[in-house]
């Protein structure tokens, strides 16, 4: 059974499918903006995590952990949708927390996204994105942050 959302607007039918696979950029906050996410083992399993979703045809680009949030550009593809991917994220990411001993509740409900409909707005977030430890005073130059990367690299959306 089809559902039909009266409320919709039909132009955004016509956007999505010009940009297939979509390429989003998301951030992921964390409860209460703890600061719970700067840490290597967070960051290894962030990485095993994009890694693995290369098998479901969703391709992690550049990403920044925070010490509170997390900025990610990624391209889902196949049956897996955005909410599914940001919450199995969550759970492995859950999962190595509560292994730490930090105390929960560690995600702030749901997630915030972005689709990307052009280069420059790719290059434009990722200037911003990469900037956020410098702004944030934890180090000198975007280059010293230890827990960035880019996983697959996106050229163009």
């Amino acid at each position: 059974m089809s559902r039909v959302f009266h409320n919709r607007p039909k132009r955004l039918a016509v956007v999505f499918d010009r940009y297939q696979p979509p390429l989003y950029f998301v951030t992921i906050c964390t409860c209460e903006r703890k600061a719970i996410l700067n840490d290597p083992d967070i960051h290894q399993v962030f990485s095993i995590y994009a890694h693995h979703a290369a098998t479901r045809q969703c391709a992690v680009g550049r990403y920044v952990i925070m010490p509170d949030h997390i900025h990610l550009f990624v391209r889902i593809g196949g049956n897996l949708s955005l909410s599914q991917f940001v919450r199995l994220l969550k759970q492995r990411l859950t999962f190595c927390l509560g292994q730490k001993a930090v105390k929960g509740p560690y995600w702030q409900p749901g997630f915030f996204d972005h689709l990307l409909r052009s280069s420059d707005s790719y290059s434009q977030k990722w200037t911003y994105v990469s900037q956020n430890p410098v702004r944030a005073q934890l180090i000198a130059y975007p280059e010293e942050w230890p827990y960035q990367g880019e996983i697959v690299r996106i050229d163009r959306v």
